[in-house]
């Protein structure tokens, strides 16, 4: 089956019950806020696609639930549910209830209660008929009524995770798919009555329909409407051999097996131009990437791995199949492999804009970047390392997170890249003690840059020095301010004790909201502390991105490098030599930044 893609999620339809107006800086508004973007920042993968949510007290309590339609795969549901929570707002400014329809998912929120309440009430429920008629109206009428009594008695002998049917019946010379579903947690009695009322107005013999209520969904069509088309631009799946794309596994995302992701070398070869230097987009610790063509059109970037693994062919194989299996928006997507004697490929999406590197600290271009757009790549950077950290099917530390290794697409939303390569490298990825070192000076935590030992709060670590980055537009270990040059992370300190955060903020920026960038200074700071305990989680970083209603701790001093002292030998890690720090031993004032 293939799934939908974020531009290919069908809008429906969108109701704003009439439960009276909140205003702009609310205490409800602050908490509906909180609650869509605990949404849209990405919900835990739940296999059967119901969400309840809340948030705040009475009266300002604001509820909501989400539910994905049909066997639509996990991420396409989280993906659904994530843009669904987004277009509500739009849809319903400053409403206290409205609920948005797309074909994949529904959002509802209201400041009633909704959990277990049925509502199939006319003010909130639509419908969109297929204007075409049957060529046996009667006939075609009467296989559809009797085709959704079926599926409505067994969507409501649903249980509590699921309340869904779907089936076909002949109707003349034609099939009529349908599908009904109710929220699951309505009893068995409300999803008869929801589907029930609503079947009613199934009349005239239309060929196809959706109905949708806050409680239930029903649709018919004469076509199988649970495989979406491929868009009309989109460039076909490439055949399994020379070039393989990814099968997917009906509402798994699972890789259904290695080789529908194994490329043929010779392919990959054409593809860049026997991978020239014209083709060639970078090079890291672990490989060059360039830029590649495949036959069908579609434009890729593949790493050629430039060491020994130190894995045998299955492992290796065995851990790439691992990594694809990972998919989020934020993540740059692994394709497939190739192996072919000493040679390790990795392919990847192509992503048309490159790095970040390129565009913060490019005086011209990081012109493009306003805050909005860097407030948006903080973001998605944040949601992403949340998935590797606790929604991944493999933990994953990235341990390498720098602004090099966060690519854009052709949208300007982040990506981020060479997740998961130390597993590839036969380095443990989920927390311990190690003898080699992955990783650049000035994003290494000092407890892993003395000491060998990571955990998710190195990676956390290192997203504080992104931000601080982003923020500034300069690099952490050569910070330029009025001609004098220290650590970033020395610099946005002393200000932040001063009571200066400003000073940090990049002047090309700096017209657009200040309290916002100050915001994300502070959550930097927690970010980068030394002691590794007071740094939050990503679940927590998210938290603070998405509701600015949540007031923020005080940071402690972070470690400051001294970069002359730093030596870490990429030949022989066994050569590591300790870092040397500096410790701000100043203690912090009791106030919020202005």
């Amino acid at each position: 089956m293939v799934y939908p893609t974020i531009s290919q999620l069908d809008f429906a339809a969108s109701l704003c019950p009439d439960a009276g107006n909140y205003t702009a800086n609310s205490t409800y508004r602050n908490n509906l806020n909180a609650l869509l973007s605990s949404l849209s920042s990405g919900p835990p993968l739940i296999s059967y696609g119901f969400y309840n949510l809340s948030a705040g007290e009475e009266p300002d309590k604001v509820n909501a639930v989400a539910l994905c339609v049909g066997d639509i795969s996990g991420y396409v549901c989280r993906d659904c549910v994530d843009e669904s929570s987004r277009k509500i707002l739009e849809a319903c400014p400053n409403r206290k209830a409205g609920i948005v329809w797309y074909n994949q998912c529904m959002v509802r929120y209201s400041n009633a209660e909704i959990f277990g309440v049925m509502n199939d009430s006319d003010s909130e429920s639509d419908s969109i008929f297929n204007g075409q008629t049957a060529s046996d109206p009667d006939g075609f009428l009467n296989a559809v009524r009797s085709l959704m009594e079926r599926l409505r008695g067994e969507a409501a002998a649903g249980n509590s995770t699921r309340k869904m049917a779907t089936g076909e019946i002949s109707a003349g010379n034609e099939t009529v798919y349908g599908l009904v579903q109710c929220t699951p947690d309505l009893s068995s009695a409300d999803c008869d009555k929801c589907v029930g009322d609503r079947a009613m107005m199934i009349s005239e013999g239309r060929i196809g329909a959706r109905i949708f209520t806050a409680s239930c969904v029903l649709r018919y069509e004469n076509y199988m409407f649970d495989t979406p088309p491929a868009p009309a631009n989109a460039t076909s799946s490439p055949s399994p051999l020379p070039t393989a794309g990814v099968a997917f596994q009906e509402a798994t995302d699972e890789i259904s097996s290695m080789e529908t992701i194994q490329f043929d070398f010779d392919a990959i070869k054409v593809a860049t131009n026997e991978f020239s230097d014209d083709n060639k987009l970078g090079q890291g610790g672990f490989g060059v990437v360039y830029k590649g063509r495949l036959s069908n059109g579609q434009n890729i970037a593949v790493k050629r791995l430039s060491r020994d693994s130190g894995q045998g062919n299955v492992e290796f194989r065995n851990e790439v199949l691992m990594l694809a299996k990972l998919q989020h928006r934020n993540l740059v997507r692994l394709l497939g492999f190739c192996l072919e004697g000493n040679e390790r490929l990795l392919i990847y999406e192509f992503l048309p804009n490159g790095s970040l590197d390129h565009f913060i600290f490019d005086p011209v271009k990081r012109t493009i970047l306003d805050w909005k757009r860097r407030y948006k790549i903080i973001s998605g950077i944040a949601r992403g390392l949340l998935y590797l950290h606790e929604d991944s099917r493999i933990r994953i530390i990235h341990r390498d997170l720098k602004a090099s290794n966060i690519l854009l697409d052709g949208k300007m939303n982040p990506k981020i890249a060479d997740f998961g390569m130390a597993r590839l490298f036969e380095v443990d990825e989920t927390r311990g003690q190690t003898n080699r070192i992955v990783g650049t000076y000035g994003y290494m935590a000092p407890e892993y840059a003395y000491h060998g030992q990571f955990s998710s709060k190195s990676d956390v670590f290192s997203f504080g020095v992104l931000i601080l980055e982003i923020i500034s537009g300069q690099t952490v270990h050569s910070f330029d301010k009025g001609g004098e040059n220290e650590n970033l992370l020395s610099f946005a300190w002393k200000n932040w004790k001063a009571g200066t955060p400003e000073n940090v903020i990049d002047m090309i920026s700096s017209s657009s909201s200040s309290i916002e960038m100050i915001r994300c200074i502070h959550i930097g700071l927690l970010c980068v502390q030394a002691n590794v305990a007071d740094r939050p989680t990503m679940t927590s970083v998210v938290m603070m991105l998405n509701s600015f209603s949540l007031t923020l701790s005080l940071p402690s001093q972070p470690a400051f490098f001294v970069h002359s002292n730093y030596i870490l030998s990429n030949a022989n890690d066994s050569q590591k030599i300790p870092l040397q720090a500096s410790e701000n031993a100043v203690s912090i004032s009791d106030f919020y930044p202005r």
